[in-house]
């Protein structure tokens, strides 16, 4: 049975909200093509923890690349 509009199996149930709603986007695609509930709730959640951790990785990369290096000028003005 998919998921949906708040619906999700029960052991996503103390996800952050992004990791919940994307992990039940997984699993309804896991489960349209194997017709396995668990397995579609284990890899549900499993690729949207990894999806997060790579997004905050790159975001991270992403904030290093963009900080700029400012030396202070102590001469008066």
């Amino acid at each position: 049975m998919p998921w949906q509009n708040g619906d999700y199996p029960p052991s996503y149930k103390n996800q952050p909200k992004k990791i919940r709603e994307k992990a039940t986007e997984i699993a309804n695609e896991v489960l349209r093509t194997t017709d396995n509930e668990g397995e579609a709730i284990a890899t549900g959640l499993k690729q949207a923890r990894a999806h997060f951790a790579k997004e905050k990785e790159h975001d991270h990369a992403k904030a290093g690349s963009n900080q700029k290096s400012y030396k202070h000028d102590a001469s008066p003005r």
